[in-house]
């Protein structure tokens, strides 16, 4: 079964930072891509961040140049590193293993999700 677990989610200030973790287990890790995603009420899910297999990141334009997303294969691990955050960044964050673009997988495979962390970014 496999589970993904998210955490080190939080209340900052502006300007402040947040490291999430999404630990992954019951599935081979390295061989998946997996992205962040936040949603906020009346909302739909929107992709923050995308790691590769190979390890290359993509971001949406609202976090480049703030958010880091990186991942770490021996601890089954993916992080993503949130400096400068706004307000507007608040939210429900969830981890998700998915599909490389590169790869080729079952074709019953729709990827996995972590049941979320909450992010609260205020005065």
């Amino acid at each position: 079964q496999v589970q993904l677990v998210e955490s080190g989610g939080g209340y900052v200030q502006p300007g402040g930072s947040l490291r999430l973790s999404c630990v992954v287990s019951g599935s081979p890790f390295s061989i998946y891509a997996f992205a962040w995603y936040r949603q906020t009420p009346g909302k739909e899910r929107e992709l923050v961040a995308f790691i590769t297999v190979r390890g290359t990141p993509n971001y949406a334009d609202s976090v480049k140049g703030r958010f880091t997303i990186s991942r770490d294969n021996a601890k089954t691990k993916v992080y993503l590193q949130m400096d400068s955050l706004k307000p507007e960044d608040t939210g429900v964050y969830y981890c998700k293993q998915d599909k490389d673009p590169e790869y080729v997988y079952n074709a019953a495979y729709v990827g996995y999700w972590g049941q979320g962390t909450q992010v609260t970014v205020s005065s």
